[in-house]
């Protein structure tokens, strides 16, 4: 005999606009502290979850938040992630400039890209509308979304920062590193020259999912050049500047430091969030695996702003990716020829959670 809540889960089919909008405000809370209700049947009541998205706007909301919820769940998430059509769906109302759940689509799909076969989906091609002026590759239209659609410029009610979380995920896969380093033919633009500009938003998400984007793109090793070319990616500016503070430097250590890390404004504060300084860390170690990386760093006075990180940032993962580095920037040069292959960390894993 079913107990009362999973009649209630019942009741979200129900053929009436008004009950079914009951049962879903009802059962929001219950995603998170009973969710094997609804993964009765076969996953029957998630099935019918992915269909509510198309409700009214306000059941649309309710549903989307339990299916935000309830991919925590593997098992659910592979289920929904894995639907192609549902996919086409989400990426319809997403870049829909008067969808208003935008955001929780944003979120959901945070979620569905842990799901590793998901890449594949990335670089399929989908009409887009006229007003996001992107091609028809679902992750550049996503990209264009996430710039354009920032501080609710393209949908007033969405600021599409969960999209950031998207990125980090997908970028774990070589496919979509490369992607995210090589200039696209409908505009010219190189992805990460779009987002690099977000390592000091307001927004701690956007801010993470970026710098999570930013250290994954840097396994791809033949890229490495056009990261610290001042004329390609030039990403050192964006990844030195959250990880400075106000302190004060010798004068010829300012000197030969980049431009835009000179005459910095007395109030400057480095990032609030040690994960995301401990990640641009971990980038510019990743830079120094090339010869010309190191001697880079070395001439534009990186180890003074990781001394005085080090020195300021009481947190361990911070202060370990500071002494990794600063044993390579302080180390003797190898032989040529013998440069040190990157090798991926495991942890990356565990970069973003929703």
């Amino acid at each position: 005999m079913p107990t009362e809540l999973e009649e209630l889960v019942g009741f979200i089919a129900h053929p009436t606009l008004q009950i079914r909008a009951v049962a879903l405000e009802n059962l929001v809370p219950y995603s998170l502290s009973q969710p094997s209700i609804f993964k009765s049947q076969e996953l029957v009541p998630v099935k019918h979850l992915k269909f509510l998205v198309k409700d009214h706007p306000k059941n649309a909301e309710h549903a989307l938040t339990i299916l935000i919820n309830l991919t925590s769940d593997q098992k659910i998430l592979e289920y929904v992630a894995s639907d192609e059509k549902f996919l086409d769906l989400l990426i319809g109302y997403v870049t829909d400039p008067a969808e208003p759940n935008a955001n929780l689509i944003a979120m959901l799909l945070a979620n569905m890209a842990k799901w590793d076969g998901i890449k594949s989906f990335a670089t399929k091609k989908l009409p887009a509308p006229e007003k996001l002026q992107s091609n028809d590759l679902v992750l550049n239209q996503l990209l264009d979304l996430f710039v354009k659609g920032a501080d609710g410029t393209y949908n007033k009610d969405a600021n599409f920062d969960y999209l950031a979380y998207v990125f980090a995920d997908l970028s774990k896969h070589a496919e979509v590193r490369q992607f995210f380093t090589k200039a696209q033919e409908y505009d010219g633009v190189v992805p990460l020259n779009k987002i690099k500009v977000f390592t000091e938003h307001k927004s701690e998400i956007r801010r993470k999912g970026v710098a999570s984007t930013i250290k994954n793109a840097a396994f791809d090793l033949p890229s490495h050049p056009a990261f610290i070319d001042e004329d390609q990616i030039n990403i050192l500016p964006y990844i030195l500047l959250p990880i400075i503070g106000n302190e004060e430097y010798e004068v010829e250590e300012t000197m030969d430091m980049l431009p835009d890390l000179q005459l910095l404004s007395p109030d400057k504060q480095r990032d609030s969030d040690p994960h995301i300084i401990q990640t641009h860390i971990e980038t510019l170690t990743l830079l120094t695996t090339t010869r010309e990386g190191r001697e880079l760093m070395r001439k534009i006075k990186v180890y003074p702003i990781i001394r005085e990180t080090h020195l300021r940032v009481e947190d361990e993962g911070v202060r370990e990716a500071c002494e990794r580095i600063v044993q390579v920037l302080m180390g003797d040069e190898a032989e040529p020829g013998t440069e040190e292959a990157v090798k991926e960390d495991d942890d990356d894993d565990k970069v973003v959670e929703v």
